[in-house]
């Protein structure tokens, strides 16, 4: 019950507000105060120094009107005109500086702003996907550990009625206790499956999967203690349900450098715990989607639930395991390779999250 427990408790819980983007946000919205302050304050100035020239040009022309006796008051008027020119000038250059450098300033800000949230989105991307391997690690401990169960050993051995029922009710209980799984088959070294942990839903048993790529990867394992992982799938004996199959050789007597005696097949439930995982990265608004995608960049998990197993995403890697751009469309779209967790490498899976623009 402890490992079926493990995928609730990796779902990362509500992210807080990013304060980085807050206080980003804060700044933008003060400088553009600032800018909208100075340019009115420099245009009451204009205004100002309009008045002054008006009253100027007036005095000037009541001056010439006044002659010999009007001629100090000519100069005074003229020295007001500079002046008042001066200023209309200085004020002119401070509101073009000040523009300037406010824009220089907010373009400064918007990029910071974007850069975070891009990187953010990065590190929920790593999140997706490492979330995921740990939970597909511990996939591939559980197949190599129960086929070493004495019930599978033995069915594998001597294949019967009697020992394949009870092999289904040993794997029945396993999957009672590990619901991240939606069956369990045993299967001989020519692909004829001899039991599965859930009969009554699905029949399985005596279908051939001989020609199945899972199947023919198990078939090559040297030793019990290998595994084989595969992408995820559609599985018709399943319901056409999507899984996520690993495998493991059942050796002779349990033992890991025994001779090989067969196959046993665990299918991931995947549709369902994908989904939780995607769901669960918090992201800012309905505007974004989170997804896995394989090594072919399929979509294989989609927070919207969109194009699964049909969806092919244009993501410009460009050789990286990780980044973020914007497309033609606006869009950021940011990812990360899979690590990897322990002994479990990855299938070159991606965690993507991608935020529309519009």
């Amino acid at each position: 019950m402890e490992r079926n427990s493990h995928l609730a408790r990796a779902i990362p819980p509500a992210d807080p507000a990013d304060d980085g983007s807050d206080i980003s946000a804060l700044i933008a919205r003060l400088t553009a105060e600032v800018n909208q302050i100075a340019c009115e304050k420099t245009r009451s100035i204009q205004n100002i120094t309009n008045q002054m020239k008006m009253l100027a040009l007036n005095a000037l022309i009541e001056s010439s009107r006044a002659g010999v006796q009007g001629a100090g008051f000519a100069v005074v008027a003229q020295e007001v005109r500079n002046v008042g020119q001066q200023v209309e000038t200085i004020a002119r250059e401070l509101e073009t500086q000040l523009t300037a450098r406010t824009g220089s300033l907010m373009s400064s800000i918007d990029n910071m702003t974007e850069r975070s949230r891009g990187e953010r989105m990065v590190d929920l991307s790593l999140n997706a996907i490492e979330l995921i391997d740990r939970n597909l690690y511990e996939r591939t401990c559980d197949v190599r550990w129960w086929a070493t169960d004495s019930a599978v050993v033995d069915g594998a051995a001597s294949p019967n009625d009697i020992t394949a029922a009870h092999v289904s009710e040993r794997l029945a209980v396993i999957l009672g206790a590990y619901t991240v799984y939606l069956d369990l088959w045993l299967c001989d070294l020519d692909g004829n499956v001899l039991a599965g942990g859930r009969g009554d839903r699905f029949k399985v048993k005596g279908a051939n999967v001989a020609g199945t790529s899972w199947f023919r990867a198990a078939r090559e394992l040297r030793s019990g203690d290998g595994y084989t992982a595969h992408d995820v799938e559609r599985q018709p004996l399943l319901g056409n349900a999507q899984v996520a199959t690993y495998c493991a050789s059942v050796r002779e007597g349990g033992k890991a450098n025994g001779r090989a005696i067969g196959v046993l097949a665990v299918h991931f439930d995947w549709e369902t715990q994908a989904r939780a995982i995607v769901e669960g990265v918090r992201v800012d608004d309905d505007k974004t989607r989170v997804l896995l995608v394989d090594s072919n960049l399929r979509v294989i998990a989609a927070s919207d639930g969109q194009g699964l197993l049909s969806e092919k995403l244009p993501i410009a890697l460009n050789g990286r395991r990780s980044g973020f751009y914007h497309d033609r469309s606006g869009t950021l779209i940011a990812f990360h390779a899979t690590p990897g967790y322990e002994t479990y490498k990855g299938l070159g899976w991606y965690g993507v999250i991608m935020r529309s623009g519009k």
